[in-house]
């Protein structure tokens, strides 16, 4: 179990800095084109990818002997098959919901202050999983959200906090990335979680395609100078990205999953100055160091635990 969740937190981790590097693509991708022809392009993208890895799970399934349709009971398969339907479908609208508002956020909010709104999910996955699953978080857990929260705050508040509209529909992302990490969470242990990924790419490839078309009016010529984001946006931060996380968290409570993948944002900071050569200010410096000791914090309990 420990060896499980170990590598439930090293594919978060992962992640994580798959999500870090994506806000230069965001930024850059947007210069172009708007923020539904850019979401709709990454989850075309990142459907196209992962449908050879559903068809090679299953070739390989069917070759061990561990196909879902052959080893489960007819009633506990359907169930199955539901749980997967329905867990693409919910997960597709999270994604829809999370990434647009993000990129729309994006357009008039600097790249600090986005990332610092964008990770409050770490602290309404708690609050919502009380209110909703009645999942009590502990101390610790509590404790580490908070240090986590503060770590983010210094790493990327620099000025005043008023919030504009764009804050607003980062505000809103945060929500929506946090009611998705608990559905990722519900549905991990009890679907195809290859195929749940699949899924919600297709969802919110199909909804934002229609929106971006009847909004955006794009053409090709500005969709091109916006490939290069695109396709790393579609490919690793999507196909990639996406897939390790609801993998990840079949091993790691929602919680420490959340923490884990804010992290994204002090590899945000890191990418920027590796890349742009931007220095880091000792308050930054300082954010990093406390948001990853709310990250080991957040762990000890669990693997002490399994000892």
């Amino acid at each position: 179990m420990a060896n499980k969740r170990l590598f439930g937190s090293a594919l978060l981790f992962v992640t994580a800095i798959i999500w870090g590097l994506a806000f230069v693509f965001q930024r850059t991708g947007m210069e172009h084109i708007g923020p539904f022809t850019f979401t709709a392009g990454r989850m075309i993208l990142s459907a196209l990818v992962l449908l050879p890895t559903v068809m090679v799970t299953d070739r390989l399934a069917e070759k061990n002997g561990t196909l879902a349709s052959r080893t489960m009971e007819k009633s506990a398969f359907h169930a199955y098959k539901k749980n997967t339907l329905t867990g693409g479908v919910l997960c597709g609208l999270g994604v829809i919901l999370g990434n647009t508002s993000q990129q729309i956020g994006l357009v008039d909010t600097a790249a600090g202050k986005a990332g610092f709104i964008t990770a409050m999910y770490v602290l309404l996955v708690p609050v919502f999983g009380f209110l909703i699953f009645r999942k009590k978080p502990t101390a610790v857990e509590i404790g580490a959200v908070l240090a986590g929260t503060f770590g983010l705050y210094l790493l990327c508040i620099n000025g005043s906090f008023a919030l504009a509209k764009a804050d607003l529909y980062l505000l809103f992302c945060a929500a929506a990335f946090a009611l998705y990490i608990l559905t990722c969470d519900f549905y991990a242990n009890k679907a195809d979680v290859i195929r749940v990924s699949f899924l919600q790419f297709v969802v919110a490839a199909a909804v934002l395609t229609v929106i971006a078309v009847v909004l955006e009016h794009p053409a090709w010529e500005q969709i091109r100078p916006a490939l290069a984001g695109i396709a790393y946006c579609g490919v690793l931060s999507g196909g990639m990205g996406y897939t390790f996380q609801i993998i990840g968290q079949k091993y790691a409570p929602p919680t420490q999953a959340s923490l884990i993948m804010c992290l994204e944002s002090v590899f945000s900071v890191l990418f920027g100055w590796l890349l742009l050569h931007e220095a880091l200010s000792a308050r930054e410096l300082a954010g990093c160091i406390i948001l990853f000791a709310a990250v080991i914090a957040v762990q000890i309990p669990a693997a002490e635990k399994n000892q």
